[in-house]
């Protein structure tokens, strides 16, 4: 740039310059040459020399390697071999290399579909996390390795598809076969128990044998033969002992919960677990509508709810967490108040004494048996108490109809026995006694009819029922006595009372069975001490202890004779009343027959017969019964002269009524009854004799003029009863008598009858005032 910036011509002289120096140059390269001109030519002649040598080595070298390359064409070939054979070799070991790695994957690939084939569903997810995690990685580069990996979650969800079908199909087969499973729990439970109080009873027997002799003997050889059959139950059953939890393959819900723990989905299970057996829960608890009509339909039920809970406390302890002691205690309860409800309903429906009785024995078993389980009981057994009055009810009702089947077969006569064999074959079957019966030779009559020592069995009958459900509630010996006394004491007040009682209202009872009846009932009323010692025998509970309860059996036959003897007094009466009713008396007769009207002798005659059959009576009911008769005639006959609708009586009807009830009195004072003190029985006409008297006397000046004194003769007559009488009396005077206006006599007797009149009218009219 400068040389063209510069000066004018500059250029010129640059390249000047530039020539100059390359002479110089040119002379210094001349100057070199010439120096080593010489030894330039001395090589060139060398060459020269060297020439024909090197042809003819040339050719040397060209024959040489032709001959070289013909000789080595084999070991060129010999060697690409063995050079592809090492490629090969190379690639054998490469392959062998990624074949180790891949060899592992692919067996345990194999595993997994043999696992899965055989349905070896947690071991093949292992596996599969084995797979995962150790092995598919190292050949994850691989395009099988891919395949496997995206199998790999296919199957996991195909073995939870699997596992949850298996667990199904496990719920639903433990739903089918629960009662079976319930069933077998339930027997074994049992058979422990009569087991362990075959055990105990031995022990109680060895303890009290020197106390209790004769009885431990009994209880010794029952014991003994119990003892005996549970060995050789045991011994028949030996070689083969199932329990319940023996009958249920559990291994799907092992499997499943595994499988599904292994997934991370373990609370997933164990919710839909616990919420599929809540429902079979509720489809278990619910009964079926006959159940109450069978044991077996208890015992159905029973049996499945049974299964079911062994089957959660089998997986209670043999899992870990599936379920928790917390869900199933609440299970439980929500359990056990289903189950009260539906006993407390069905077994209201059970008229059948030995079906409720069955129904107790199944609860306490099925109490006994989920009890063995760890499931509390308590109200079950409180349960038990509920049914026991239901249980007592249905024993009620049926011996309330063995009782009538008794009463309406009895022939209501005392017992005939014609030899020792006959007597000793009643007295065994009632407690009776009488030191003046045994003098008696044979054959000779009891007191009392065929329906007490039937009616005495059927009570000790109706206490060993009870005594039976009793049984097994766990209760001590003074409950169980206290119980049975209580029971016993509603069959005698309540069902033996209202039977008695219905008994003595039927119209076809008469009198001979009403006296039957007061002495059955008086000897059933001493036979009460006997039960009570039969029922302290039994429960082993002294009569002494203060809180044992007494039978009500005296009270109960004390009420049932006072209603068979005011029946008895009532049916007197009702018979006398039908005497009364076919009297037929003419009073407007003038004269009497002279003889006691036939009716009133044919009741006197059927009062005598009658009281005959009062002497096996009280002394003191057959004499209430004779003078409730003889006043109940007295006051008849008194009505029949006052009655409205007899307008008129003549003296001659007065006179004819006066001989019938001096019959009466002569009946009264003849003592058809023993033990009445001097004049009692006729004290019952006194009212009837003082105004008969009176009128056959005519003594109406006396009547007057005593009257209200304590010293009258005619004390018992009544002003207005005599002026109802006496008004009679003038009616049929008036009408029979036309011609006493033209009699003197009948004419002063007539003034004498209006007088009378008018004064006893006075009397009565100052006794209202006075009122």
């Amino acid at each position: 740039r400068s040389v063209y910036d510069d000066q004018p011509n500059a250029h010129q002289r640059f390249m000047e310059k530039l020539d100059a120096c390359i002479r110089n140059h040119d002379r210094e390269i001349e100057k070199m040459c010439n120096f080593h001109h010489q030894g330039f030519v001395d090589a060139i002649t060398e060459l020269l020399k060297v020439r024909a040598d090197a042809e003819k080595l040339k050719v040397q070298v060209t024959d040489t390697n032709r001959r070289l390359q013909d000789a080595g064409k084999e070991v060129i070939a010999q060697t690409e071999e063995i050079i592809r054979c090492r490629v090969q070799q190379q690639n054998i070991t490469t392959v062998v290399e990624k074949l180790q790695l891949c060899l592992p994957v692919l067996e345990m690939y194999s595993k997994l579909k043999e696992q899965m084939k055989v349905k070896r569903y947690y071991a093949a997810l292992k596996t599969m996390e084995q797979l995962e995690n150790l092995y598919l990685p190292r050949v994850s580069q691989y395009r099988f390795c891919q395949i496997m990996i995206e199998n790999l979650p296919k199957l996991r969800e195909e073995i939870k598809e699997i596992s949850m079908s298996d667990l199904k199909d496990f719920l639903e087969s433990i739903r089918k076969h629960s009662d079976r499973i319930g069933e077998t729990a339930m027997k074994q439970a049992q058979q422990q128990k009569t087991f362990s109080s075959a055990l105990q009873k031995q022990n109680n027997v060895s303890y009290g044998r020197n106390i209790h002799l004769g009885r431990s003997r009994i209880l010794e050889s029952k014991s003994e033969i119990t003892l005996k059959r549970t060995f050789e139950e045991d011994d028949e059953h030996e070689e083969e002992v199932l329990t319940a939890q023996d009958l249920v393959d559990f291994s799907p819900v092992y499997r499943c919960l595994h499988i599904y723990s292994v997934l991370g989905d373990g609370e997933i299970f164990e919710n839909y677990y616990r919420k599929q057996r809540r429902k079979q829960a509720r489809l278990v608890l619910q009964p079926q509508s006959s159940m109450h009509e069978t044991v077996e339909g208890y015992r159905r039920y029973f049996s499945q709810i049974v299964g079911f809970f062994v089957v959660e406390d089998h997986i209670l302890h043999v899992t870990q967490g599936l379920v928790t002691r917390t869900y199933t205690d609440e299970l439980w309860n929500m359990a056990l108040s289903k189950i009260i409800a539906v006993l407390r309903t069905h077994s209201s429906y059970c008229s059948d004494p030995d079906l409720v009785l069955a129904l107790k024995n199944l609860i306490v078993v099925f109490a006994d048996t989920l009890q063995g389980y760890g499931f509390p009981v308590n109200r079950l057994f409180d349960l038990l108490f509920e049914i026991r009055d239901q249980y007592n009810e249905t024993l009620l009702k049926k011996w309330s109809g063995l009782f009538r089947d008794i009463f309406e077969a009895d022939n209501y006569s005392p017992i005939p026995v014609a030899n020792e064999e006959e007597y000793r074959i009643v007295i065994s079957k009632f407690p009776f006694q009488d030191p003046e019966l045994d003098k008696q030779s044979f054959p000779k009559k009891l007191p009392m009819s065929q329906s007490v020592p039937q009616i005495y069995i059927q009570v000790k009958e109706f206490i060993y029922a009870s005594l039976k459900f009793s049984e097994s509630l766990h209760r001590s010996s003074t409950e169980i006595d206290d119980m049975l006394r209580k029971s016993t004491n509603l069959l005698l007040t309540r069902t033996l009372s209202s039977c008695l009682q219905n008994l003595i209202k039927k119209p076809h009872i008469g009198l001979t069975e009403l006296v039957q009846i007061i002495i059955n009932t008086t000897h059933l009323e001493q036979a009460c001490k006997y039960l009570e010692d039969f029922i302290s025998n039994i429960t082993n509970i002294s009569q002494v202890t203060v809180h044992t309860a007494r039978l009500y059996g005296l009270s109960t036959f004390k009420d049932a004779r006072h209603a068979a003897e005011g029946e008895i007094y009532t049916k007197l009466n009702q018979k006398i009343d039908e005497f009364i009713q076919i009297a037929d008396y003419d009073w407007t007769m003038s004269e009497s027959d002279g003889r006691a009207s036939g009716y009133l002798m044919d009741l006197i005659n059927f009062l005598r017969s009658t009281f005959q059959v009062f002497t096996h009576l009280p002394g003191k009911v057959a004499q209430t019964a004779c003078m409730s008769a003889c006043q109940h005639l007295s006051t008849s006959l008194m009505q029949m002269l006052l009655d409205s609708e007899l307008k008129q009586i003549s003296m001659g009807a007065i006179q004819q009524f006066n001989l019938d009830v001096i019959q009466c009195e002569l009946f009264a004072s003849s003592e058809p009854v023993p033990g009445f003190q001097g004049d009692t029985l006729q004290l019952a006409f006194i009212d009837l004799r003082q105004l008969l008297d009176l009128f056959m006397v005519w003594d109406w000046s006396t009547y007057l003029a005593d009257y209200g004194q304590a010293t009258s003769k005619y004390l018992r007559v009544n002003p207005s009863t005599a002026l109802t009488l006496l008004e009679k009396m003038k009616d049929s005077s008036k009408k029979n008598n036309i011609f006493a206006p033209f009699r003197k006599n009948d004419r002063d007797k007539q003034k004498l009858i209006e007088t009378v009149v008018k004064q006893l009218r006075s009397l009565v009219n100052g006794m209202s005032q006075h009122t």
